[in-house]
């Protein structure tokens, strides 16, 4: 009776392991996307990952970030109902993957692959698939079809890998998580810094644009980054004084003062990166 009984609880345990496995390894469904259009041949899909913004020419198209693996087939749907030119590149803001998860595949429809070097190095280095064959340490500009497309590195923030995507004739800019419109995350693991961030924003804000595709969030204006800038200032002083007061990470999340901060909410993005915010404040 004992060797049945453990027999039963094994092909349960086995039952069971199956299930979760089946589950973990079954993508979920591609999430609907958003095609916005927002001033001449500049186009954003928003929703599930990162925003991609979408340049569209006569020579071809140039997409700035490619959200997951999963979400390369409406992505294309999207570009298709606006151009038949070939796809010329995808830029890449950072490494993480809801902003490079469709690099291998949108490789195989022909793009070249760019990204700051330091981007390349983390996804190398993480094995992540897709990584980009151009790479640079300052700035690289595109002319494709008549329209300019800037990517430039102002130094360190969510991660050290992170560029802006200026568009200089349609006075707009491609943040990726430079500038969300949420909670930020600051991924130390790969560079991050909240005090460099700073420096860095204050960089960006002297290109000449007016509107924003944010990392994450709707089409928006310098005016809300400048605000979502403020806020973020006061985050991470409020953390310092946290900090020097010897709280721990779990501390500081439950106490830190973020309900008058727009949009911020005490989520997963904040949680993660509290703990290298308290030493790096401290």
């Amino acid at each position: 009776m004992r060797k049945l009984a453990v027999s039963i609880r094994l092909a349960a345990l086995a039952i069971a392991a199956g299930g979760v496995w089946i589950a973990y390894t079954q993508s979920p469904p591609p999430e609907s996307l958003e095609l916005q259009h927002v001033q001449g041949p500049l186009h954003a899909i928003l929703g599930a990952g990162g925003n991609t913004s979408l340049i569209v020419t006569e020579e071809g198209v140039v997409l700035g970030d490619d959200k997951f693996d999963r979400n390369v087939p409406a992505i294309l749907e999207k570009v298709r109902s606006l151009s038949d030119k070939p796809l010329r590149f995808v830029l890449n803001t950072h490494h993480h993957g809801d902003h490079t998860g469709g690099n291998a595949q949108l490789f195989g429809e022909g793009a070249e692959l760019v990204a700051h070097e330091n981007a390349r190095a983390h996804m190398v280095r993480d094995g992540q698939p897709g990584p980009q064959a151009v790479t640079f340490s300052e700035q690289i500009t595109l002319h494709v079809g008549g329209v300019e497309v800037r990517m430039i590195y102002f130094g360190r923030g969510h991660t050290n890998g992170d560029v802006v995507l200026y568009f200089p004739q349609l006075r707009a800019i491609h943040t990726g998580d430079l500038f969300v419109t949420s909670a930020p995350f600051i991924d130390y693991a790969h560079g991050g810094s909240a005090i460099e961030w700073d420096d860095t924003l204050n960089a960006v804000l002297q290109l000449e644009f007016d509107t924003v595709i944010p990392g994450h969030g709707p089409v928006t204006t310098r005016e809300r980054m400048i605000q979502w800038k403020d806020d973020f200032e006061t985050y991470r002083d409020r953390v310092g004084e946290l900090s020097r007061a010897g709280k721990s990470k779990d501390e500081a999340i439950a106490e830190v003062k973020i309900d008058d901060l727009d949009g911020w909410t005490v989520d997963n993005r904040l949680k993660n990166g509290m703990e290298g915010l308290l030493r790096e404040m401290r």
